[in-house]
């Protein structure tokens, strides 16, 4: 039998639904700009280069960057957004008490390209038909049962 949240953590399952949601968003956009922008460093041999003499936002053969290297910040900026959404999937994950493999399984989606825009659409789908479930099975049980 699966383990269901804790009464007292239902309340804070919104919240760390709101904040899985917006950072697996941002996570899945960074990682495909940081997939395009390796295609075109690789592919290409170009760099995106901010403020350079090539004007304000432009491509540039690979280690002739002047300005700021827009390549490096896409990466760093990704690795942040993953660490953020790390904590929310952990956060969401201990709240709802799901298995290990399921936080793995989330994890997954910030590294694998578009992943996170579908794991996150199962996952909030799931997290709210839960909320749904108990709020409806609560408020069929009396409330001097529930006290």
């Amino acid at each position: 039998m699966p383990l269901e949240p804790k009464t007292a953590d239902v309340p804070r399952i919104p919240g760390a639904l709101r904040l899985y949601q917006v950072a697996s968003v941002i996570t899945g956009v960074m990682l495909l700009l940081l997939c395009a922008e390796m295609i075109i460093k690789y592919a290409f041999g170009h760099e995106l280069e901010l403020g350079g003499t090539n004007g304000f936002l432009a491509f540039v053969p690979a280690g002739t960057i002047t300005a700021v290297n827009l390549s490096t910040g896409i990466l760093i900026a990704h690795g942040w957004f993953y660490v953020l959404y790390l904590f929310s999937d952990f956060r969401l994950w201990s709240l709802m008490r799901w298995p290990f493999s399921r936080f793995v399984l989330i994890a997954l989606g910030g590294v694998i390209p578009t992943l996170s825009f579908f794991v996150e659409l199962r996952v909030a789908r799931e997290v709210r038909e839960y909320l749904s479930a108990r709020t409806d099975r609560d408020a069929a049980i009396p409330a001097e049962v529930q006290s």
